[in-house]
């Protein structure tokens, strides 16, 4: 069979990029400073120690189970997948130096790299990636973002259970370094999804031997990154240092990164000023609001935009909130340019849709921002078809422990209040307890916030496509919703997918299971002599070129 090379198709990928990003403005992604001279420069003499703060402890730091931006910092470093993403925001060979694509787009052919090594000196293997992805779809493992795996051939029907032979689903080690892969159909971005941590290996045998491998720092904590796991003090520090093991060690410059894990904005800036921290703020964690104006005034704060939404979602089962128009008054009623203005203060955009704007398919949104006019005529009429009055309503909007999530409920709380008369009260939890009582459809209405996997609208859609989705927690599903999705997956033009991706918002903003709030940026302060650092438009940092200057 004809194969095309890895050049070719990083070029069908640049193109696609492109043409996402002009549909709703270019938002350019931002590095903190360009990369050191990859290996060519004599490493400097200042300590290479980086020290940040994470707000919370991460939940877990398997690549196949973590399902949020804490745990994937730490993972993205200590692992690497077949690609990785580079400065240029496209996906480069990693663990596999070869790439080769057949021509109708289906079947991907990676070939690993000779020299890739697991932390522990074993060599990394296709049948390590084989054993990985299989075991993220096995359904007893009960991964929460086993979909991200749907575009190969079978997975989705295995994860569901409607076949049983994992022999059936599209990957296949055929020797120690050639991984073959089917996909349903052709995918343009799926060498981005081949850089995301769910698409990471994991040791075969540390994992089948132990299966609480990855809870401590201990030697059965194995991994393929440019970093290793060294030190790990639940809910007080984890330390990572350089892995002598990884392909392409010459290029890590940092001997050790210190991650202090501390929930209180304002605490971790004070370290940071006090010179205790090299870094604060994101994409690690966030600067206090308060500090946010005197930052700008002195010149000191960094901004930049990435492709994630803000939201709040509804438990849509219970009511009242099964009940979409009570959703959607809901939704309507949060003056969102007054948050912008007043509380978060770095630049964000009002979101009027699920997709960012950098690859977005509606650029004037779907709904006025502040429209109380209608959000009143809304609740009256979703509550008399409920059989409920104002009054009976006990309503409670749930966050995670964050200084800034906080003041953004309270603003809302009083928006709804001033729009209502309801009394809408606040809760909040730790992180890790917070996530699952989301997936539990323990709450109301929760705050929640998605960053891009991968350059893609779908990436934001295909949360919703089933109510009990790993990562939907509303438990909303819409027919329709589902037919445009599936129907785009195998759609080649470009035009006519997007036309099916924005009709599939539409139904999202009609039936309202989410309530956008804004567009995210992100802002940060760090010490001058940090450099290297990169920060990508989809919001995760890769601290594999970092340096001490």
């Amino acid at each position: 069979m004809k194969k095309q090379t890895f050049m070719k198709i990083m070029s069908t990928a640049m193109v696609s990029s492109l043409l996402l990003t002009a549909c709703g403005g270019n938002a350019t992604p931002t590095t903190s400073e360009k990369p050191a001279d990859q290996g060519a420069k004599e490493k400097n003499k200042a300590p290479q120690l980086l020290r940040l703060n994470i707000n919370s402890e991460p939940p877990t730091l398997d690549p196949g189970l973590a399902e949020d931006s804490t745990s994937g910092t730490l993972i993205r470093q200590m692992f690497e997948g077949l690609t990785r993403i580079g400065e240029d925001e496209n996906p480069h060979p990693a663990a596999a130096e070869k790439i080769d694509v057949s021509d109708d787009l289906k079947t991907y052919t990676f070939t690993i790299r000779e020299n890739a090594k697991w932390s522990n000196g074993e060599p990394v293997t296709a049948y390590d990636f084989e054993f990985a992805w299989k075991r993220v779809l096995d359904p007893a493992t009960a991964a929460n973002y086993a979909y991200q795996l749907y575009v190969i051939k079978n997975a989705e029907k295995f994860n569901k259970s409607e076949i049983k032979d994992v022999a059936e689903v599209g990957i296949k080690a055929t020797d120690e370094r050639t991984l073959v892969v089917e996909l349903e159909n052709p995918t343009p971005y799926f060498l981005e999804l081949t850089a995301f941590y769910t698409y990471m290996p994991v040791n075969k045998k540390v994992v089948e031997a132990n299966k609480d491998w990855a809870n401590d720092a201990t030697d059965k904590y194995i991994s393929n990154g440019p970093f290793k796991l060294d030190k790990w003090e639940h809910n007080n520090v984890a330390e990572i240092v350089k892995n002598d093991q990884y392909w392409d060690a010459d290029k890590v410059h940092l001997d050790r990164i210190s991650f202090v894990m501390i929930e209180d904005q304002a605490t971790a800036f004070n370290m940071f000023e006090s010179g205790e921290l090299d870094w604060a703020g994101a994409p690690t964690s966030d600067l206090p609001t308060d500090a946010i104006p005197s930052l700008k005034d002195q010149g000191r704060l960094n901004i930049y935009p990435i492709a994630g939404t803000y939201w709040y979602k509804f438990q849509t089962e219970n009511p009242p909130f099964n009940n979409a128009k009570v959703r959607k008054a809901f939704a309507y009623a949060i003056d969102r340019q007054s948050i912008i203005d007043n509380v978060t203060q770095a630049n964000q955009l009002p979101a009027m849709g699920a997709v960012p704007p950098t690859m977005g398919l509606k650029e004037e949104g779907y709904f006025k921002d502040h429209d109380v006019e209608t959000a009143k005529k809304l609740l009256d009429e979703g509550l008399q078809e409920l059989g409920m009055t104002k009054d009976k309503l006990d309503i409670t909007l749930s966050y995670n422990t964050n200084e800034g999530h906080q003041k953004i409920a309270q603003a809302i709380q009083d928006q709804w209040k001033q729009a209502f008369g309801i009394e809408v009260k606040l809760h909040n939890m730790e992180w890790k307890v917070y996530l699952e009582e989301m997936h539990k459809g323990n709450y109301q209405i929760g705050r929640m916030g998605w960053l891009g996997d991968f350059n893609d609208p779908i990436n934001f859609l295909e949360l919703y496509k089933d109510k009990l989705g790993g990562n939907n927690d509303t438990f909303w599903e819409n027919a329709e919703f589902q037919r445009l999705l599936n129907e785009s997956a195998s759609e080649e033009d470009p035009a006519k997918r997007d036309q099916l991706l924005a009709q599939a918002e539409q139904i999202l903003m009609d039936e309202m299971p989410i309530a956008p709030i804004y567009f995210y940026t992100k802002s940060y302060v760090k010490d001058d002599k940090v450099k290297g650092v990169m920060l990508h438009g989809l919001g995760d940092v890769d601290y594999k070129y970092a340096y001490i200057e």
